[in-house]
């Protein structure tokens, strides 16, 4: 495993080497295969598009597929360039505007936490980044372990190179609890738009015309130890460079009902994605679980018990 890891990283850090305009390049030409050849789950992309945007007609969707596969191919070379890219240079790729009015509301409220909502939106490896924009501040990151080992460790050295730090999912709680132990604030950010297992299902939302279930690690453990949640709006300036964007969701998240920021959160990342539909990971199976299914298996569950 370690020879995998080592072996990869070296193709990779070389390739990182080059410049982003010759990678980008070397995106073009990725594309055709993608999207013209065997078409990287083409029929899970058509399918989620279609189902999510039923108003728009075959012409649209096509468009919009194009667009996501030519961005995916971008985010590709982009993550490999990460191998070698300075912080200098990162920092005028992805830049996060209203920081200074995010930790003067902090300060004044007196809040140690931060959690920021995230999707898989635009370059969200590059939200990374974060930590050396917040200096006196410890960030970090909620992760899934990715299955195959050589790739995990080579992507937790990229979120880890700006001095983030990466909290393996199962592992959140414990260690918020113990930051909280800390004097040091902490901005923590959950990519909340993933698929949950069945047993870490509760609460279903509407969201781009399904019956959807977020993670709602976030909005637990906020209230538990009073966090100030913002959602991370981020937009694509052009080629290579983010533009990040804080918006309040609230300050006291205890004074809200279960749910209610889960799916407020949805809400948000909805209209972003309207806004602009070929930056979200639409390859990811993001509805094989449906909420029919959930209601029978509790309903089995409980004539069980």
């Amino acid at each position: 495993m370690k020879f995998a890891y080592y072996l990869v990283f070296v193709l990779w850090y070389l390739f990182s080497l080059l410049p982003l305009r010759v990678l980008y390049f070397f995106s073009d030409l990725l594309f055709i295969p993608l999207y013209y050849g065997f078409r990287y789950r083409g029929r899970i992309v058509r399918k989620n598009l279609v189902e999510s945007f039923p108003d728009k007609d075959l012409k649209e969707i096509k468009a919009i597929e194009r667009k996501f596969y030519h961005f995916f191919c971008d985010y590709v070379v982009e993550v490999i360039k990460m191998f070698s890219i300075s912080q200098k240079e990162m920092k005028r790729r992805m830049v996060f505007t209203n920081l200074d009015e995010v930790r003067a509301e902090l300060e004044k409220n007196d809040k140690k936490f931060c959690f920021l909502y995230l999707g898989h939106y635009c370059n969200w490896e590059y939200i990374a980044s974060l930590t050396a924009w917040i200096p006196g501040m410890h960030g970090g990151q909620i992760y899934h372990r990715i299955y195959n080992q050589a790739f995990d460790e080579l992507f937790l050295r990229l979120r880890g190179q700006f001095g983030g730090e990466s909290i393996l999912m199962k592992d959140t709680l414990r260690r918020i609890l113990t930051l909280r132990k800390q004097d040091k604030r902490v901005m923590i950010g959950f990519i909340s738009d993933q698929l949950p297992k069945w047993e870490n299902m509760n609460h279903w939302t509407r969201f781009l015309n399904h019956d959807t279930s977020f993670f709602i690690g976030c909005e637990r453990i906020a209230k538990q130890v009073d966090a100030a949640l913002y959602y991370v709006d981020v937009e694509r300036v052009k080629r290579g460079y983010y533009r990040a964007t804080f918006r309040l969701m609230t300050l006291h998240p205890k004074e809200y009902p279960d749910y209610e920021l889960t799916d407020m959160y949805a809400r948000m990342l909805e209209k972003i994605i309207q806004r602009e539909p070929a930056y979200w990971l639409w390859s990811h199976n993001r509805w094989k679980r449906t909420k029919e299914e959930w209601e029978q298996r509790i309903n089995e569950k409980n004539h069980n018990l």
